[in-house]
């Protein structure tokens, strides 16, 4: 009888102590359960939502809500442009400052999401995204721009599923009229009525090398006033090297400007021996309307994307060979 009793307590003493472990389990199979579906589900809304955008085109984004809610901001009426109607030269410039390799990757640019992590940790701070074209039309369409690593996964793979589903030059399409281009400004047919009071066709081309250049953070800076950054002063003076006006001397072009590919404080220090713009750099006057621009040649195909700007500068032209 004693045994028995020895032997009944040795086995509930046993399952108290697996107990924990049975928990535990339990809970890793249901969390990973969520995950699955959480994974399922948003491959399905972006499925149907990157086949409905294929032929439709949103009014309205989660930036926009986004910036309603926390700005009060009031968005402008969007004016649809096709692609076929903005000038070959903007489709460039965007491309050559915002995702070199647009046309050669599935999405999401591995090499440039580990440079910028790479500029991250070395500054100690998230300035720097990585983040390719189809990437940036995801957060605008369906994210918010707050800078988090967990948003960042979920821009990669809503990134990675559109450009499964829809052709590049509808993605571009998408992206040159959803993005922001200044306080309730979205699109580059807002952009060109507000700031010059005339269609995108009709832009001269120094005009439209303003417009790129504020891509990367129009909330702060505009067309007249962005050469207060020595950053974007950087990207300015990459665009006049590439696209010269068709009178002026040859410029001595450089690789593409190290930027970061969200709006942030222009306090950031690159990294050692990294050159900047100068701040109070003089920017040319209007090109002619409908000037004669050449492709440029290819960039170095070895750039990194991206990195903060200096407060200081001592060159007014990107000095790097990173991208």
């Amino acid at each position: 009888m004693h045994a028995r009793f020895s032997l009944t307590a040795s086995l509930r003493t046993l399952k108290e102590v697996a107990r924990p472990g049975r928990v535990a389990g339990r809970f890793a199979r249901g969390l990973a359960g969520l995950v699955i579906i959480g994974h399922a589900a948003l491959f399905v809304v972006i499925l149907l939502s990157s086949l409905i955008l294929l032929k439709w085109n949103p009014p309205v984004t989660a930036l926009m809500v986004y910036r309603a809610v926390t700005g009060g901001q009031r968005a402008q009426p969007v004016r649809f442009v096709p692609l076929r109607q903005i000038p070959r030269v903007a489709r460039l410039m965007t491309i050559r400052l915002e995702d070199y390799h647009f046309y050669q990757h599935h999405g999401v640019d591995l090499g440039a999401l580990r440079e910028a992590w790479q500029v991250n940790s070395s500054i100690g701070r998230t300035a720097v995204g990585g983040s390719t074209i189809p990437m940036q039309l995801a957060r605008n369409l369906f994210l918010t721009p707050r800078k988090t690593y967990f948003r960042k996964y979920v821009e990669s793979l809503i990134a990675l599923e559109m450009d499964t589903v829809m052709p590049k030059d509808r993605i571009l399409e998408l992206y040159l009229n959803c993005i922001e281009w200044g306080r309730g400004i979205y699109g580059i047919g807002a952009a060109s009525s507000y700031y010059y009071k005339v269609g995108v066709g009709a832009l001269g081309l120094d005009e439209l090398r303003r417009l790129v250049t504020i891509i990367t953070n129009p909330v702060r800076y505009n067309v007249q006033t962005f050469y207060r950054s020595a950053q974007m002063a950087q990207r300015y003076a990459f665009l006049e090297s590439r696209f010269p006006d068709p009178t002026s001397e040859p410029a001595d072009t450089g690789p593409v400007a190290l930027i970061p590919d969200a709006p942030g404080p222009d306090t950031v220090a690159g990294p050692p021996g990294q050159p900047a713009a100068v701040p109070g750099a003089t920017v040319p006057s209007r090109a002619a309307p409908g000037a004669v621009v050449t492709e440029p040649a290819p960039a170095p195909r070895d750039v990194p994307r991206a990195v903060p700007e200096a407060k200081t500068s001592t060159q007014s032209a990107p000095a790097t060979t990173q991208r």
